[in-house]
């Protein structure tokens, strides 16, 4: 039995630690590069982070958060990162399907009454009305968290389906419950289980949350996924006392030739400009709290002592489930197709690394946001990333900082010492 002291040997094990997994040369520049983004007008502001075996190996802030004052991106910066709550509000379902709630088989009817009897949209007739089939079978809860349900989703104007979640207001719904109710009168664009389609399914299971639980979605995920990583500035809105810290909003102006303050009050995200509690692109949050959320997911379910999922169910999520010959049409991450791209459960999932060019390996998982926020997460080398910026909309500089990203962080990569 030693009576050596505790401390020394483990100084002397932190000295004796494998070499660096990432070339110091290699973060230098990707930094330079995000930081770029900025010195070229590409975005107005951005913050990124990676981080390896749970120590961040790169941190950047550049730029400003606010046109007004010049304000500049801070670590507390609070980010409007939109899709990117679909990852989290799929967790917090999945603690429900870990607690026996529901099986990912069941018909979705059996949570959403009002879905029965939903047809299918199979064209127009000559006379300008929808030709409506009874699909082969009812979606289920895979296929809504799958985006392979058939819904449509309304951010996109120009055929039938997403026209009606237009006329409908959708999105202008008061709540969860009366969203389901306006979805449920809008026929599905594609039979359940056939195509990969983006889609309002999110915001349907942040209903199903409230079904399954009785509390209203914000309690429920504050509950089971917020409060117990400490992701305390991540919510529906933001608190006036915290409002300094809300980064603007940017859209591109032709005629000033920069990206400049969206002033629309749904960007504003006050608490009385927010109605329904949106499960799929409602939350902010700062890049601490999406850390916590993403070292989590890094950690397979757990942190600091805190379990949110079991390790398994976290695979599970971020494994491929489309059927053969179903692919994803845009990943989240790049807007366009993407090559050796799939998708599990609330995740883009790279199925064949080898095809992405951008050096992600099979396995790794991912989302990204309308603003330009993106995040994955490696489990082959037991990395994460994120990045936070805010702009909308066409125009500009290119902004490929998620493609490049992903590129200079895996040449970065030295091999294992």
């Amino acid at each position: 039995c030693s009576h050596a002291p505790v401390a020394p040997p483990a100084v002397e094990a932190a000295k004796a630690a494998p070499q660096p997994a990432f070339s110091a040369e290699g973060l230098t520049a990707l930094e330079a590069r995000m930081q770029a983004y900025v010195d070229d007008g590409a975005v107005q502001g951005i913050a990124t982070r990676l981080v390896k075996d749970g120590e961040v190996v790169s941190e950047l802030k550049a730029g400003i958060r606010r046109a007004a004052d010049q304000a500049p991106v801070e670590d507390d910066t609070i980010w409007r990162i939109y899709s990117m709550s679909k990852p989290v509000t799929g967790v917090a379902l999945m603690t429900l399907w870990e607690e026996g709630a529901f099986q990912l088989d069941d018909p979705i009817t059996k949570y959403f009454p009002e879905f029965e009897g939903m047809k299918v949209f199979k064209g127009l007739d000559a006379a300008g009305q929808p030709i409506l089939e009874t699909p082969a079978r009812v979606a289920t809860v895979r296929d809504l968290m799958s985006h392979t349900a058939g819904f449509g989703y309304g951010l996109r104007s120009g055929d039938y389906v997403n026209d009606q979640f237009q006329a409908k207001q959708v999105f202008q719904s008061p709540d969860l419950a009366e969203l389901a109710t306006r979805v449920s009168t809008i026929p599905l664009m594609y039979e359940p289980g056939t195509t990969w389609s983006y889609s309002i399914s999110v915001d349907l299971q942040a209903r199903l949350v409230e079904v399954l639980t009785g509390e209203r979605f914000s309690h429920a995920l504050k509950a089971r996924v917020l409060a117990p990583l400490g992701m305390g500035d991540t919510g529906f809105y933001v608190r006036d006392a915290d409002y300094d810290r809300f980064s603007d909003v940017w859209g591109w102006s032709p005629e000033q030739f920069a990206f400049v303050p969206l002033p629309m009050p749904a960007f504003q995200f006050r608490k009385d400009t927010v109605a329904a509690e949106l499960g799929g692109h409602g939350l902010v949050s700062t890049m601490r709290d999406y850390d916590r959320f993403a070292h989590m997911l890094a950690n397979g379910g757990e942190l600091d002592g805190v379990r949110i999922l079991k390790p398994e169910t976290v695979k599970m999520m971020a494994t491929n489930v489309l059927p053969e010959n179903v692919f994803v049409g845009h990943d989240g991450i790049s807007g366009t197709d993407p090559a050796g791209g799939g998708f599990g459960l609330d995740f883009g999932v790279v199925t064949d690394g080898a095809a992405t060019g951008n050096g992600f390996p099979d396995g790794a998982f991912m989302w990204g946001g309308a603003a330009g926020t993106w995040f994955w997460v490696d489990p082959v080398n037991n990395l994460y990333f994120i990045g936070m910026v805010q702009r909308f909309g066409q125009g500009g500089p290119p902004f490929d900082a998620r493609e490049t990203s992903a590129r200079m962080v895996y040449e970065a990569l030295t091999p294992a010492q």
